[in-house]
């Protein structure tokens, strides 16, 4: 299966590192212009001298801001045109007590894992709907279905991204325009490094760590291992291309086989 989105700009949120690069490298490997998100404007020039070096060829463009906010949304909708495909990628994670999690922790999760989504698709899906064709992309979590009980916070948000993701390709319906959500499972990513080290021993040796902390905390892996970035970034890509036209609203898994469903 041959992949052009030649012709097709990707907006990847939180793109600088991890799935959210891994992401932008695929998208750009397929052709397509992709704008790379995060914070600060050094991270994402940094994250385009990377991209770039994987694919000499990729067409990227600079779309620094925090999108977790109003204000930094609006600003990076103002330095693109005609997104055609839009992957909410951004997210925050970590443990912590269930009785621990303040209202400002509940808060945030929601403001930066849910309604950045909802915020973006809200100001670009119009002009998918008005060209007739778009790819939306939430990127969601095993945490959504099987929600840990070290991160409830968490799980939350993503229950309510695949509720967003359902609700949203309900009003793109006949429009050429297909959103969906990405279940991913645990990924080895630097911020899953120290999420696991937070759980296991930190004196040991990374490999045996992970084995440790998907014995112990995530033994329902069939896979038993990490996924790595990739393996979630060839599924956006598959996703954001024609040969997806027909699945949207969908929860679409690459969790390694972790929740014990047949269907989410």
């Amino acid at each position: 299966m041959h992949i052009d989105l030649t012709g097709r700009t990707a907006l990847v949120t939180g793109s600088t590192q991890g799935i959210g690069a891994a992401i932008a490298t695929g998208l750009a490997a397929a052709g397509a212009r992709v704008a790379i998100n995060g914070r600060r404007p050094e991270s994402v020039d940094a994250a385009i001298d990377r991209i770039r070096a994987a694919v000499p060829a990729a067409d990227l463009v600079p779309a620094p801001g925090d999108v977790a906010t109003e204000s930094g949304a609006e600003g990076v909708a103002e330095l693109l045109v005609g997104v055609d495909i839009l992957i909410n990628n951004l997210g925050v994670f970590g443990a912590q007590p269930a009785l621990e999690i303040s209202d400002a922790d509940w808060r945030r999760y929601f403001d930066v894992n849910v309604l950045s989504a909802a915020r973006l698709t809200r100001m670009f899906l119009p002009g998918m709907i008005g060209r007739s064709w778009g790819r939306i992309q939430n990127i969601a979590s095993d945490s959504a279905i099987a929600v840990p009980a070290e991160m409830i916070h968490y799980g939350m948000s993503k229950t309510a991204l695949l509720a967003v993701s359902r609700g949203f390709a309900k009003e793109a319906a006949g429009s050429g325009v297909t959103v969906n959500s990405v279940i991913a499972g645990p990924t080895h990513t630097g911020g899953v490094e120290d999420f696991v080290y937070e759980l296991v021993d930190r004196d040991l040796p990374w490999e045996q760590a992970q084995r440790e902390f998907m014995r112990e905390h995530r033994p329902q892996s069939l896979l038993q291992r990490l996924i790595e970035p990739e393996e979630i970034a060839n599924m956006v890509v598959y996703l954001s291309s024609p040969f997806a036209s027909a699945t949207t609203g969908a929860a679409v898994r690459v969790d390694g086989g972790y929740v014990d469903a047949i269907v989410p």
